[in-house]
């Protein structure tokens, strides 16, 4: 190693330090992978996405570790990990918080900052739990997507007010398009139910103002991932 003027710097570490740092980081990422599972709701959940969680904490972990206090070190490792780019767009806000989750623990743990870092992980996933387990912050009335075929020479403009006062609880048009070459209008509402059970009463009533032609009514979107 010496004529080659090589120099070995594994000893800034032991391998104690390398097998604590990722066996923590692996540990507290598959809690937090664990928390991201039983808190999701839609349908957007991949298995793949809490893998990479899992790893995404033990290469930060091992990323700090390799930095050390070394300012030259971690300048050369951000020029080098700022040629990824990622392709694929996060479907849930929440996504990006458990993403800077693992990242913030991993640090922690790389740095050696052992009970920061387990603390953190378990105290911001309690709180993810409860704000899960009482539904926090949600509204109280959802909204649902309802979209309306109509021929094109049908007026629109109050043909299903007297529908929607009986149903709904509020109405509103948000989109007007000409489908089917020109042969057909498509209306779309977003309404909000007064009676979420008397959803088929509600497009039966309009099936038979728009000449029985199609009605969709997507219910809960304000919870899926459309």
């Amino acid at each position: 190693m010496d004529i080659f003027n090589i120099q070995d710097l594994t000893s800034e570490f032991t391998m104690m330090d390398v097998l604590l740092v990722l066996l923590l980081s692996f540990i507290t990422s598959v809690f937090i992978g664990w928390i991201y599972k039983i808190s999701h709701r839609g349908t957007s959940y991949t298995q793949s996405f809490v893998f990479t969680l899992v790893m995404n904490g033990m290469i930060v972990a091992l990323v700090m570790l390799i930095v050390g206090s070394n300012i030259a070190r971690a300048f050369s490792l951000v020029g080098a990990l700022s040629i990824i780019r990622f392709r694929n767009a996060v479907k849930e806000t929440r996504d990006v918080g458990f993403i800077f989750l693992t990242m913030a623990v991993g640090m922690a743990i790389g740095t050696r900052f052992y009970l920061l870092g387990i603390v953190s992980a378990i105290a911001i996933c309690l709180a993810v739990l409860l704000m899960t387990r009482f539904n926090w912050f949600a509204r109280e009335m959802s909204s649902q997507i309802l979209s309306i075929q109509i021929p094109e020479d049908l007026p629109f403009d109050n043909l299903f007010d007297r529908i929607f006062l009986k149903y709904t609880s509020s109405s509103e048009l948000i989109s007007l398009s000409s489908i089917q070459n020109g042969s057909m209008t498509e209306l779309v509402y977003s309404v909000g139910m007064k009676k979420s059970d008397r959803m088929q009463d509600f497009i039966s009533a309009i099936r038979e103002l728009n000449g029985n032609h199609k009605v969709s009514l997507i219910a809960g979107y304000n919870n899926s991932d459309l």
